[in-house]
């Protein structure tokens, strides 16, 4: 179990193990222990740090020492801009983890001139584990405000499916993440197997938080493993949005 927050990378990260019901009940069923997942949410700013340095491989190192099998990232840039070179972020973190990857855009403008690639910025997933299936919901969005989107995959975790969602909500309005967490709860139902992650710009007891509150086990607040009050960036504060949860049997 690990949580850190990194003084040369303005990002968040939270790492934590999920035993989702249904992969615990098969192999419970099977005379195994439980099947677990080491989950990570992880906010990489386009992979430039605090310290002006714009390094892919640094966010993968990242990754790699933190050993997580399934990792939801927000902020990533596809083709976006000279600020990261003009590079598929998510393909190539993929590509120095050996993992598989789906990106989902919520910016997606034309392409520039000379150029067949999209201007593209949002969310991604690695997995240790196959993709089988995965999907984009943009969500709500007030006038002025940046598009936000939940990004879903289907993982085949040895054999059984589990359902993957990251998001990352509206960072500078209370009112458009009023709207969005219900929309989150409503998108993902009664799925099960899920897990949820994300940068939610919000602490656990803010209102809009509490749909999410309701519905979900915050499997931060509730694990077994000592890890303090869950500061992240900026260090005085736990934002919901790195936590990982699981949606309770209702």
């Amino acid at each position: 179990m690990l949580r850190r927050t990194l003084a040369a990378l303005a990002v968040v990260t939270a790492l934590t193990t999920v035993t989702t019901s249904g992969i615990a009940e098969a192999s419970a069923a099977e005379g195994r222990g439980p099947r677990v997942l080491d989950v990570m949410t992880f906010n990489i700013h386009h992979a430039q740090g605090t310290d002006g340095v714009l390094d892919v491989r640094r966010i993968a190192d990242v990754v790699r020492e933190s050993g997580a099998d399934v990792v939801g990232l927000q902020e990533v840039d596809n083709h976006y801009s000279g600020r990261s070179d003009w590079a598929d972020q998510a393909a190539d973190l993929a590509a120095l983890l050996g993992y598989h990857v789906v990106f989902g855009a919520n910016i997606d403008n034309a392409p520039p001139a000379g150029s067949d690639h999209r201007i593209q910025y949002g969310t991604a997933i690695l997995s240790r584990y196959a993709i089988t299936e995965s999907d984009n919901t943009w969500l709500y969005k007030s006038p002025g405000q940046e598009q936000r989107g939940l990004l879903h995959a289907a993982l085949d975790v040895r054999g059984r499916t589990v359902h993957f969602y990251c998001t990352h909500l509206a960072a500078s309005s209370q009112t458009d993440r009023l709207q969005q967490t219900p929309q989150i709860v409503d998108r993902i139902g009664a799925t099960q197997p899920a897990i949820l992650v994300g940068d939610f710009n919000a602490v656990p007891t803010a209102p809009e938080s509490q749909p999410l509150q309701s519905a979900y086990t915050d499997a931060w607040a509730t694990s077994p493993h000592p890890r303090g009050d869950g500061a992240t960036y900026p260090p005085r504060l736990r934002p919901s949005g790195s936590t990982t949860s699981t949606p309770r049997r209702r």
